[in-house]
Formats: C-alpha cells, sequence, structure tokens
C-alpha cells in the first residue's frame, strides 16, 4: 500500500529522512475495512491508532436507549480511535465503525512505544495530533452549550465539507445532537 497520504500528513509536521520514513512504515499494518465493519466494540481495548487512508469511519457510543451520539467522523486523512483506551489499555467507551468501504494504516500502542524511542520527534507529531484533538472536543463541548442547533449544523459542515453528501441525515443529526425529523424540518424551513 502506499503511504504517501500519511506521510504528507506528517511533514506538515515533521520531517522525516528516508530511513525515518521506512523505519515508520515497517511499524504500520494495512487494513481493507467493508462499509458497516466494526473496529472497535463498546467494552473493547483500543489497541490501534487508526489513519484513514481512503473512505470513511466513525466513533460513537449508544445510550440506553440505542440513541447513537457520534462523536468524530474520520474521513480520508484524519486519524481516530478511542483516545481513553488506547492511553489507558482499558475497555472503551466507543463503538468504531467504518461508513464506507475503507482502507486504514494501523499503528499498535506498543509499537507507537517503540516508535517514540526510536524516532524522538515522533513524540512531537502525536503531541499536536492530541493538543488539536483536545481543542476539537474542546470546542464542540462548548458548541453544544452555546449554540441553537441551526448553528451547530453550520459548523458541522465547516468540520466536514466532504461529508455533507456522504452522510446520511440521522447520521448528521446524531452528531449535532438533535433527532433526524428536527433536522429535516431546519433544513426544509
Amino acid at each position: 500500500m502506499n503511504h504517501d497520504l500519511l506521510l504528507a500528513n506528517i511533514a506538515k509536521h515533521i520531517q522525516l529522512d528516508e530511513d525515518e520514513k521506512q523505519r515508520f512504515c515497517a511499524y504500520l499494518q494495512v487494513k481493507k475495512v467493508k462499509k458497516k465493519q466494526h473496529l472497535l466494540l463498546e467494552g473493547g481495548v483500543n489497541r490501534f491508532a487508526m489513519f484513514v487512508v481512503s473512505g470513511c469511519l466513525r466513533s460513537y457510543h449508544l445510550d440506553e436507549n440505542g440513541f447513537q451520539y457520534i462523536q468524530q467522523f474520520a474521513p480520508e486523512g484524519w486519524w481516530i480511535g478511542d483516545m481513553y483506551s488506547l492511553i489507558t489499555q482499558e475497555p472503551g467507551h466507543l463503538y468504531i465503525d467504518a461508513l464506507t468501504d475503507a482502507e486504514l494504516l494501523l499503528i499498535s500502542k506498543v509499537n507507537l512505544e517503540k516508535l517514540y524511542k526510536e524516532i524522538p520527534k515522533f513524540n512531537f507529531y502525536f503531541r499536536i495530533l492530541a493538543e488539536r484533538s483536545l481543542v476539537s472536543y474542546q470546542e464542540r463541548s462548548m458548541e453544544n452549550l452555546r449554540l441553537s442547533a441551526k448553528e451547530r449544523y453550520g459548523k458541522f459542515c465547516l468540520r466536514y465539507p466532504t461529508l455533507t453528501d456522504l452522510l446520511s441525515q440521522k447520521q448528521i443529526a446524531a452528531y449535532i445532537g438533535v433527532t433526524p425529523e428536527f433536522l429535516s424540518k431546519m433544513l426544509h424551513a
């Protein structure tokens, strides 16, 4: 598999020589998944950070009534995982599944730790990802508290411009925290 998309993503933050690129790529596993295939179930331990080469994944939580709360969509070029579970190696709270057929590059927690020691600049790269993830999570939490559903939908469109035609209204509604019926009425008002 071609690792160019991931290496281009990394190159935005750190510079790697050819040897470092090869050593990094040796730690990666290629995984192809089919639409609706789960990569992680609630209560499972997340053992891999996942980079989406093609397709789209999502992470979500189900409440006791079966209502989905979508935490993240991960289109091409994005990372996804249950960070709580990946870091602690404890059972997680999220489901991760494929919304389309997808190709992924995985790096295990074990290999990530080895990579940090072998090529310390990866500490910086993954710290940047973690910081951006934290900022995004904080912004989204504040948006959910202070913005109307219409404003949250607008933020969704800005955050995921390539997904508005790919996703169902049900999935978008679960992300912005409204029912599909409410979203439909809001969009057609």
